[in-house]
């Protein structure tokens, strides 16, 4: 008799698949999905608060405020600004630490009529490089002579081995740390030379602790330009270059274009006094960082990194020292360099 097989089967069974190829199949997958998020999330349309914390023209936040308010008027800083007691003079403006609804806040008032050009110069700087290398603008008076910004207790960039002394900032006093700040002064410098008026030269710069005064150390450890008093512009398409202030600049912190050229037996004229452009801000960068970058474990290291771009910084020819961009690209692949070995370091002593 004829066995045939049952009825309904015509084959054999199919093979289940190995746990492993089922978890790379789910792992494609998921890859895909992600590329095409990503992907969309890339080309869509950007948003015109993509970037939190900046505000329109004409208005400020401080510290974590989302919300951002229109510069305080001669009014406001009449009846709400409580000035407190006096933290700094210069030969433009007094500076007093002042209360505004309960929030410290820095009004600074023009020194004497002599410099109002100055001050008012300070002012329209202020207005027109609002941005996180600058400090905040809150108010001001043109008619009382008077500014108001963001207040930063820790004070100015001078005041930087004093504050790393203290208890509550001594793990801030690395090198990453103080390499971090460094990168901030060459962001700034950079910011100036590509501003949107143009390109800027720090001119209060004559010396190295009256260049640290005109920025602050704020509270989370960055820094931001303070003064802005001294910022004449470069106009390379007329061929307007600087001179800063119309004295005689000495010293070896200043760029040698910046030397009175005829030698001793020439009384100084200021008429006679070549111009110079804003590479006369990058030969100061290794006398700044230096300081910046201190005495402490590896800012040895760093500058044996920084050795090249810092000896071209204080080339003789100014065209031959680098922009503040390239300097601040050597600035930062330092860093990432040395923090890639540090970290390859700590992995093998585990």
């Amino acid at each position: 008799m004829e066995t045939r097989p049952p009825e309904g089967r015509k084959g054999p069974a199919p093979r289940e698949l190995p746990p492993a190829v089922g978890l790379l199949l789910s792992m494609a997958l998921m890859n895909v999905l992600l590329y095409l998020c990503l992907d969309r999330l890339v080309t869509a349309p950007r948003s015109p608060t993509a970037h939190p914390g900046r505000c329109p023209p004409g208005h400020f936040s401080m510290g974590q405020a989302a919300t951002c308010s229109p510069w305080l008027s001669c009014e406001q800083l009449r009846a709400e600004v409580r000035p407190l007691k006096r933290v700094g003079e210069g030969a433009v403006k007094t500076v007093f630490l002042s209360e505004w609804k309960e929030r410290k806040v820095a009004l600074s008032r023009l020194t004497r009529p002599e410099v109002r050009d100055d001050f008012l110069h300070g002012l329209r700087m202020l207005q027109a490089l609002q941005s996180e290398h600058v400090v905040t603008l809150v108010g001001y008076c043109e008619d009382d002579d008077t500014i108001l910004t963001e207040y930063h207790p820790l004070g100015s960039l001078g005041n930087l081995e004093a504050t790393l002394n203290l208890a509550k900032y001594r793990s801030l006093n690395t090198w990453q740390h103080r390499l971090q700040l460094a990168l901030g002064y060459v962001a700034i410098l950079d910011f100036l030379h590509r501003s949107p008026l143009g390109t800027l030269v720090m001119c209060d710069s004559s010396d190295l602790p009256k260049t640290l005064s005109q920025y602050l150390l704020t509270a989370n450890f960055s820094i931001v330009l303070n003064d802005l008093d001294a910022l004449p512009l470069v106009n390379r398409s007329s061929g307007a270059l600087v001179k800063c202030g119309h004295r005689e600049l000495r010293g070896d912190f200043v760029a040698p274009e910046q030397l009175w050229p005829f030698g001793e037996d020439v009384p100084f004229q200021d008429d006679l006094m070549p111009a110079y452009d804003e590479k006369s801000d990058i030969w100061k960068i290794p006398d700044v960082s230096s300081f910046l970058l201190g005495h402490v474990e590896g800012s040895d290291m760093v500058r044996f990194h920084l050795f090249d771009i810092h000896k071209a910084c204080k080339s003789q020819v100014p065209a031959e020292r680098p922009t503040a961009q390239a300097v601040l690209d050597t600035y930062q692949k330092v860093l990432n360099l040395l923090r890639d070995t540090a970290t390859s370091q700590t992995r093998e002593m585990l």
